[in-house]
């Protein structure tokens, strides 16, 4: 299966830049309701994740919970716990599956780095779960 049939374009996402300050990523997420996105560089390539929790603490270790402080403040200048590690659009199935274990999305790049969009955890499992329901089905004959 490709990649592709999963991938939900970057024109349908929210994501922020490495220039953007903390309150702009917050009403990002705010405003898109999401826990977590991808960060991207001016070119558009993927540079990592950001979350609730690395925001959160984040703030807490700047001493700022003023929301006007936070349009001072870089998100590259805040620890992130844990970026998503991307995936080329040439991978297979199994290296989705296998990000997809230990992430909620998987960023996805072309061949010359650039983000092109996500994979959902949901997605995949929703496929999986298709595909033994249809094997399922076969062995019910």
């Amino acid at each position: 299966m490709n990649i592709l049939f999963f991938l939900h374009p970057k024109a349908e996402l929210a994501f922020i830049y490495d220039y953007h300050t903390v309150r702009q990523a917050m009403e990002i997420m705010e405003h898109y309701k999401y826990s977590c996105v991808p960060i991207l560089n001016k070119e558009g390539k993927y540079v990592g994740t950001i979350t609730e929790g690395d925001l959160l603490w984040g703030l807490k270790d700047s001493h700022t919970l003023d929301i006007r402080q936070a349009e001072n403040l870089s998100v590259m200048k805040f620890e992130r716990r844990h970026d998503y590690l991307p995936v080329s659009i040439e991978a297979d199935m199994e290296d989705l599956v296998k990000r997809a274990m230990e992430q909620n999305f998987v960023p996805v790049e072309d061949d010359q780095h650039f983000f092109i969009g996500i994979v959902t955890r949901r997605d995949i499992i929703g496929y999986l779960n298709d595909k033994v329901k249809g094997s399922g089905d076969k062995n019910d004959d």
